[in-house]
This record gives structure tokens, C-alpha cells and sequence, in this order.
């Protein structure tokens, strides 16, 4: 949660204000059942009367410093009453400040009002039906009888379960040639959704780096932090990516930073061994590793020390990943049933592929490939052999758009980095569902020229990519008169595992 005190300290004093309690301090006016004036109530009409503007901020600021002070000696019961004038962010922020204050914070008759007021059936920020149905009358035996915080929590929860149904109904629509959420984009914008990465010590001690740049492509988005506080690489262990969300929501309203926010993991990397993790590659000042998935690491060349550090996730279950998880426990994807079919080679034929490669909003190469399909011939090795792209087949070369490598920046220096880019792949199952989808960046490697591919006048160059679903295998040659790199073969090589699981297959 992130607030400063002086902005509870602002909503507790107008707490205050609205009791037309003084906010100097409260003392008991002799023989009277009120309250008088303390010396230091300086926001009294009597403020308007000052002559010098000078004398009028100081005397505001001793008002203020008196008013932080007088508050924690106020009794529970006047202290209860302040806070029942507060809103649910700014009540869960109160509950941040001391222990007492968390206590105070927690009380079931001021969480059932809100409660109350936001899920009555008449009243909906977001209009989810499921919400409104689940809010049930309250009483005060239903407050008397349940725990100290009971009622706080059945509203977070009701309001985290609100903004979940919501952004599901705007990932419903799927556009029909990607298989993914047509108006993922606007779900981004209208959740508040963020990243942030969690750098965590040997000993223990945290750091929570908010991202400082984000550029949204076709099908993936790219997140970069950096700046000049990182910690000492030696002295981390672990970096977690987590999407963070405002916990309230409100689509009238501008997603903002401050308040409670929910963290859900989304992949947990080990810094431990970065040195010693695949290499990019490099200029004068930076050199770049690639932890999987899809994490890119720039370290400053001299000191070994952390320059930026960039992530590239792809839109398939984009959402549901950054939000639908906790801070320790990713989301899990939701279970898949096979379709039955009668075809004698099901789950070989029907596929779709779209490839991007792209860096620093440049384009490189966006293509889709349709009625890819192999044979039960091709499986060998424990792996579907697919062939988008073939060597012998001129009409099928590709040509890549611009020169290719990645563009990197930090709040001090930017470079750019030779054959390095981002690949999105979002490959398609002939029921148009998404079977393989990664976002990952990759680098082009020399290599020899094919031996049973045609004479090629330059240099060849192969991308390679390989997780648990598949591998990707790319070779390229480079044109010297017209400057620019052909993609002459593109095979995938499908885990024969992954086609079984899928399709309800033995192969």
C-alpha cells in the first residue's frame, strides 16, 4: 500500500472537522458537558484574522504537528467515530499507520456500512450480477457475532471478485484469425494493471521496483525497469514479477497508484547463477542475459552490477496471469478437455502460426501461416515435426524488415545490441485455440549453410528457442547487396507429450 502519513493525518483531521471536534487537543470546559478550545487550534475562524501570510503557515504547520499528536491520545470511542467519516482506501491505509490504529481500523460496524453501500443490490460500481446476488442483508448480531476484521475482509474480497468478473466479460470477444482477447489493450487501461519486480536479498530484505517504460505490440507487452538505486547483484538471490492491480475499482475514475494494490505472481527467476545463464550479447557497455521466461537482463560491462531489466509476456491469459494469482502462488491456467475427433492423424493437421519479431516499437517481421500440418512420420525423437518455412521452396523466404537488434536506454546511457530481438509466437490448434504462445528474446547465432538447401550467396545465421511445449528453429541469410536478412527455413518441433495431453491422443 502506498500513501504518506501526511495524507491520513489531512483525512483524519477533517474527520475531526466534521465532528466540529477542535483539532489542538480536546479539553473539558469547566463546568460544561462540551469541549473547548486547546491553544493550538489554529484552523478556527479566528486563522482568517491573521495579518501576515508568514505567521499564518506557521502557525499551520504547529496546528498540524499538534493534531498528530493529539490524535493518538484520543479515546477509542472518538477515534472510532472519526474513521467512520473515512473511505474504505483511505480506512485500510489508516490501519497501516500503528498497531492501534490497525485494531481501530478493523471494526466490524464501520466495515459493514461500507459494505453495505457498496453491494447493496441497487448499487454496483460494476454492475456484476454474481456480486449483486451474493450480497445478503446484515444485521448488528451478524457484526456483534463475527470476528474483528471479518467484515473488512468479506469487502476486499467482494471487490477483488467484482473487478475479476468485470475484466472478464472485456476478454470475452476473441478475434478469430489470433485465437486471443480482441480488447486485451482495454482491459489493461480500464484495471489499473501494472508490474512491478521484487529483488529480494540472501538475508531476506526486499526491494519493489515499479516499471519505468511499457510499449504494447501485437500480441505481447514489453516492461523495462532501471534506474540508479539497484542493489548490489552479489548480495541478491531471487526476483519475482508480479502484476499489481488497484484492490477498489472504479471505471468513473482513473486507476491510480496510491492505495491498496493486490500482487499476484507471475514468475519467480534466480539471480544466483545470472552470469552463468544465456548470453544475448553485447556492446561497449552492456551485456545481455536471458532468463526463461521471457526475461532480459542488462548488466553494466564494468562492474557487473544490474543496468535495466526487461519482460516481455505475451497476451494469451496476459491478464489472468497478472491478476488471478497471489504474491507467493501463481495463477493456475484453467484445465483443458480434449476434443474428440475421428481424423486417423488428429492433432497433426489444421495448425496456425503467427510470428512476430520486433524491439523498441520496430517491427521486424509479422507473418501467419495457415493449414500447417505433418505426418505421423514426422515424430520422432519425442517431438511433432512442422515445417512452416522450407529451404527448398524460394517463394516461401521471408525478407526481415530493417536492420535487427535490440535498443536499450537507463536514466544515464542507451545502446543498441546487434541480432538481438523479441520473438512473439501464437501458434493455433485447428479449433482456432491457442496451443503454444510465448513472448521471448532471442538472438541470431552464425551457422553453416544447409547442405540439402539450395547455394546461398552470404552468411547463414540460425534464432533457436526451446521450452516444454516445443522448440523453435529458424535459419537466415544474409543479403549483402540489399542489406537485410532472409528467412529461408522455419520449423517448430511440437512435444509429442504436449499433442497428447492436448488432443487425447496416444502418439
Amino acid at each position: 500500500m502506498a500513501t504518506g502519513r501526511g495524507r491520513l493525518l489531512r483525512q483524519l483531521c477533517l474527520g475531526l472537522q466534521a465532528l466540529h471536534l477542535p483539532l489542538g487537543g480536546l479539553v473539558a470546559a469547566p463546568g460544561s458537558g462540551g469541549f473547548r478550545k486547546g491553544p493550538g487550534d489554529n484552523f478556527a475562524a479566528g486563522c482568517t484574522t491573521l495579518k501576515q501570510s508568514a505567521r499564518h503557515e506557521r502557525s499551520r504547520e504547529r496546528s498540524s504537528a499538534h493534531c498528530s499528536v493529539s490524535l493518538d491520545g484520543l479515546p477509542s470511542e472518538i477515534l472510532l467515530k472519526i474513521l467512520s467519516y473515512l473511505d474504505a482506501m483511505t480506512l485500510l491505509c489508516t490501519g497501516c499507520v500503528n498497531r492501534r490504529f490497525y485494531h481501530l481500523a478493523n471494526d466490524n460496524f464501520i466495515w459493514i456500512r461500507i459494505y453495505s453501500t457498496a453491494f447493496s443490490p441497487k448499487r454496483s460500481n460494476w454492475k456484476v450480477n454474481s456480486v449483486e446476488k451474493t450480497a445478503e442483508p446484515v444485521n448488528v448480531l451478524s457484526v456483534e457475532d463475527k470476528e474483528a476484521g471479518y467484515w473488512k475482509k468479506e469487502y476486499v474480497t467482494k471487490q477483488i471478485a467484482s473487478v475479476k468478473a468485470a475484466l472478464a466479460q472485456v476478454l470475452k470477444p476473441v478475434d478469430p484469425y489470433t485465437g486471443l482477447p480482441v480488447k486485451t489493450k482495454e482491459a489493461l487501461r480500464i484495471s489499473g494493471l501494472g508490474w512491478v519486480i521484487i529483488l529480494k536479498e540472501k538475508g531476506g530484505k526486499e526491494y519493489i521496483m515499479e516499471h519505468v517504460d511499457l510499449s504494447i505490440n501485437d500480441s505481447s507487452v514489453s516492461i523495462v525497469w532501471y534506474g540508479k538505486n539497484w542493489p548490489r547483484l552479489a548480495t541478491l538471490s531471487t526476483l519475482d514479477l508480479c502484476g499489481v492491480t488497484p484492490v477498489f475499482m472504479d471505471r468513473s475514475k482513473t486507476p491510480t497508484k496510491n492505495g491498496p494494490r493486490w500482487h499476484s505472481l507471475i514468475a519467480k527467476y534466480s539471480l544466483r547463477d545470472l552470469p552463468g545463464s544465456t548470453v544475448m550479447g553485447c556492446d561497449r557497455i552492456i551485456r545481455l542475459f536471458r532468463l526463461n521466461p521471457g526475461l532480459l537482463v542488462g548488466l553494466w560491462k564494468r562492474e557487473e552490477e544490474l543496468a535495466f531489466v526487461m519482460a516481455t509476456l505475451h497476451f494469451h491469459h496476459l491478464v489472468e496471469r497478472s491478476t488471478l494469482g497471489s504474491a507467493t502462488v501463481p495463477s493456475e491456467l484453467p484445465a483443458h478437455t480434449p476434443l474428440l475427433d475421428d481424423s486417423p492423424e488428429h492433432g497433426l493437421h489444421g495448425f496456425q502460426l503467427h510470428v512476430d519479431m520486433h524491439s523498441g516499437g520496430t517491427s521486424y517481421l509479422c507473418s501467419t501461416f495457415h493449414n500447417l500440418f505433418t505426418k505421423k512420420g514426422c515424430i520422432e525423437n519425442g517431438y511433432v515435426k512442422l515445417i512452416v518455412i522450407r529451404f527448398k521452396n524460394n517463394t516461401e523466404h521471408l525478407p526481415l524488415i530493417g536492420k535487427v537488434g535490440f535498443t536499450w536506454r537507463t536514466d544515464i546511457f542507451d545502446g543498441y545490441i546487434k541480432s538481438c530481438s523479441i520473438m512473439d509466437i501464437t501458434l493455433l490448434d485447428e479449433y482456432g485455440k491457442p496451443f503454444w504462445c510465448f513472448s521471448s528474446p532471442v538472438s541470431m547465432s552464425s551457422s553453416p549453410s544447409p547442405s540439402d538447401g539450395p547455394n546461398f550467396l552470404g552468411q547463414t545465421y540460425r534464432v533457436d528457442y526451446m521450452d516444454s511445449t516445443g522448440q523453435v528453429h529458424m535459419e537466415l541469410v544474409w543479403i549483402e547487396e540489399t542489406e537485410e536478412y532472409f528467412i529461408v527455413s522455419l520449423v517448430l518441433y511440437l512435444s509429442t507429450a504436449k499433442i497428447n495431453h492436448w488432443f487425447g491422443t496416444q502418439y
